[in-house]
């Protein structure tokens, strides 16, 4: 009979949505955060290098970008910002080290890749029914990419939208672009906080496809005779 006691660790996560995606589809998952979760539900707030070695069969972490992303280039050579870089590229590669058989780290465009490790894929919210588009890298430790179907064939379903189509001016131009439309909200003390969550579309994925994946491997394993 096969288990569905996996562990599942959602690193650097205080909007509850991968973790919550997980559960309905009834693994034992838990979110982590140095900030309180915003939904109700199993939640570690505190450092998450503190709690690598519980024996979590799986983690997907979302480290901070702000000093990785190649959006804030611009920035790279300002006071103080080559030390915070150093520091995010630490906590990232303590992330992709764990003690963790499988594990999938979630990042922008950005000096992770290659500095840490080669990124293995990248998605978009809208290759997920989520009418956003935000280019988005995965790296993947033992766990398959992220399959997206553009069109209905014969064997599959359409998984993509279209993204919406947001307007910006550029030299005095007006032009439209599919871009992430939280790009655009008014600078906040909250901005960052709203742009960090994951999509419901791609959390959704990871659970329905790594969830199946997990118990695949299980069925895939020899079971234990318990014949006398």
């Amino acid at each position: 009979m096969l288990s569905n006691d996996f562990k599942i660790l959602i690193a650097c996560e205080y909007s509850g949505v991968v973790r919550d995606a997980f559960i309905k589809r009834g693994f034992n998952a838990v979110s982590c955060d140095l900030l309180p979760t915003e939904s109700p539900g199993p939640h570690i707030q505190g450092s998450v290098l503190e709690i690598l070695n519980e024996g979590w069969d799986m983690m997907i972490a979302h480290p901070p970008c702000t000093y990785l992303s190649y959006a804030a280039t611009s920035c790279w050579n300002k006071q103080g910002r080559l030390q915070k870089r150093l520091e995010a590229l630490d906590f990232f590669a303590k992330l992709w080290e764990a003690p963790i058989n499988k594990i999938c780290l979630e990042n922008p465009m950005g000096c992770a890749s290659p500095t840490i490790a080669k990124y293995t894929q990248v998605i978009q919210p809208y290759f997920f029914n989520d009418t956003e588009s935000k280019r988005t890298c995965l790296w993947l430790k033992n766990l398959p990419k992220l399959i997206h179907i553009k069109g209905d064939n014969l064997f599959e379903m359409n998984t993509h939208t279209e993204p919406k189509i947001y307007a910006y001016y550029k030299r005095g131009k007006k032009k439209g672009c599919p871009i992430y439309g939280n790009n655009y909200l008014p600078f906040s003390d909250d901005r960052g906080h709203i742009r960090s969550k994951t999509f419901p579309g791609i959390a959704q994925a990871m659970a329905e496809q790594w969830g199946n994946y997990l118990f695949a491997r299980q069925d895939a394993e020899p079971q234990a005779d318990n014949c006398i």
